[in-house]
C-alpha cells in the first residue's frame, strides 16, 4: 500500500475496540449474568472559554482531540466491553454487547509493521449472543472471519468482504472503522470541515467529573467535551454530539451524536450513534494468536 492511499484511509477512518484465555471469560462474574444499557450521569456544562481573535468555538475540542490521539497512539493494543447503538436509515437499532479485542496499527515509516487487528464475541442480545468475528488488516485478501451465534450458531464460518451486504447488516460502519483511535481521527476530520465554515452556528462547552458506569460498583470519571449546532444546516451531521474523556486514561470511552429535537423543550435530540467502551484495558499483551481464527479458545 502507498503512503497516499495509507494516509487516506487512516485519516478517513472513524467510532468500537489479552490472550487467547480473555475469550472465554471477558466479563466480571455479575456483568455476565446480566448486561445492561449504559449509564451515564452529566452535571450541567460549563463554557469552553473566551477564544483568541481569529479562534474558533471548536479550538479547544480540536486540541483535546489531538492530545486524545498522541495518546492512544502511544498504545499498541486493549480489550473492552464495548456497547454500541445505530440509527441506520432512520430506524434506531437495539444495544448490542460486545467483548473486543483490538490490536492497534503500528507503522515503520510507511510500511504497516503491525495490522489493525480485531476481534469480537457477541455478548448481547440472544439473536447475536455467541457471533465472533476477526479481521487483520491486509491479510485472507482483507476479509473478515465471522460465524454466527444464537439461533444459527450451527451455521459454519464464512469469509466476508467487510463492506458487503453481509458484512455491514446492522452496522452503520465497517469493521476497519472500529476502535478508539478511528474513532478520534473521525472527530478530528469533521471538527476541521465544520472549523472551515466558519464560528457561526457552532457551540462548545465542557462538563467536568461525568460519570459512565463500568459495573456495579465502578464509575470512570469523565470531562465531557459537548459540540452543538443550534440550527439544522445542511454542513452539520447532529445537533449535538458528546465525547466523554476518561480522566485517568485520557482516552474517549463513549461517544454519542443525536439529531435535531422537534421539541423546543428536548435538549439532545434522537439518538442517532453512541458507542461506549467499558472495562477498558490498555496494553494488555495481545498477540498474532488473538486474532486467528484457530485460536482454540474460538468457535470459528
Amino acid at each position: 500500500m502507498n503512503s497516499t492511499a495509507l494516509g487516506r484511509r487512516t485519516f478517513l477512518r472513524t467510532v468500537a475496540l489479552g490472550t487467547g484465555a480473555l475469550a472465554s471469560a471477558p466479563l466480571f462474574a455479575d456483568e455476565a449474568a446480566g448486561l445492561r444499557e449504559p449509564v451515564h450521569r452529566v452535571a450541567k456544562a460549563e463554557s469552553a472559554g473566551a477564544l483568541p481573535a481569529g479562534g474558533h468555538p471548536l479550538d479547544p475540542a480540536l486540541k483535546m482531540a489531538t492530545d486524545a490521539l498522541v495518546k492512544i497512539r502511544t498504545v499498541k493494543d486493549y480489550t473492552a466491553t464495548m456497547i454500541k447503538r445505530e440509527r441506520i436509515k432512520g430506524e434506531l437499532g437495539g444495544y448490542e454487547f460486545m467483548f473486543a479485542k483490538i490490536r492497534n496499527r503500528q507503522l515503520n515509516g510507511d510500511q504497516i509493521e503491525v495490522p489493525l487487528s480485531v476481534y469480537l464475541q457477541f455478548l448481547k442480545p440472544e439473536s447475536v449472543k455467541g457471533r465472533e468475528v476477526i479481521w487483520v488488516e491486509g491479510q485472507n485478501n482483507n476479509k473478515l472471519r465471522a460465524h454466527e451465534g444464537g439461533g444459527l450458531g450451527l451455521l459454519p464460518s464464512v469469509w466476508l468482504d467487510p463492506d458487503g451486504a453481509l458484512a455491514m447488516r446492522g452496522n452503520l460502519h465497517p469493521i476497519y472503522d472500529i476502535g478508539i483511535e478511528n474513532l478520534v481521527l473521525k472527530l478530528i476530520a469533521k471538527g476541521q470541515t465544520v472549523r472551515a465554515l466558519g464560528p457561526q452556528n457552532c457551540e462548545v462547552s465542557f462538563t467536568r467529573n461525568a460519570k459512565v458506569r463500568a459495573s456495579k460498583d465502578v464509575e470512570r470519571v469523565c470531562t465531557v467535551l459537548n459540540v452543538r449546532h443550534p440550527e439544522q444546516l445542511e454542513h452539520y451531521e447532529f445537533h449535538l454530539a458528546q465525547i466523554f474523556i476518561d480522566d485517568e486514561l485520557q482516552v474517549p470511552i463513549r461517544y454519542a451524536s443525536y439529531h435535531w429535537p422537534s421539541d423546543p423543550a428536548d435538549t439532545t435530540g434522537p439518538i442517532l450513534e453512541e458507542y461506549t467502551y467499558l472495562h477498558l484495558k490498555l496494553d494488555v499483551g495481545l498477540t498474532k494468536d488473538d486474532f486467528d481464527p484457530n485460536n482454540p479458545n474460538y468457535n470459528f
